[in-house]
């Protein structure tokens, strides 16, 4: 990975309303930062909320709890 290079994990499905574990998050984040240093990986959903035209089963508050875990993850390891 070059230096000048930052990497975006994407961890969270939107595809389903299942919440992931902060815990195994964490974990994962962790492995990534054996190959690439914590100043230079960042977590989000995997890709938009709504990404096909009849979007995705998913409501608006377990998006937000999805968001939510996102931020509070993140404010956790960096």
């Amino acid at each position: 990975m070059p230096d000048d290079k930052f990497v975006v994990l994407g961890l969270i499905t939107t595809k389903q309303p299942k919440l992931e574990s902060a815990v195994e998050l964490n974990q994962r984040i962790t492995e990534a930062s054996r190959f690439v240093p914590m100043d230079r990986l960042g977590l989000s959903p995997q890709c938009g909320f709504s990404s096909s035209i009849v979007g995705n089963r998913i409501s608006a508050a377990d998006q937000k709890q999805k968001l939510e875990l996102v931020v509070r993850v993140a404010r956790d390891l960096w």
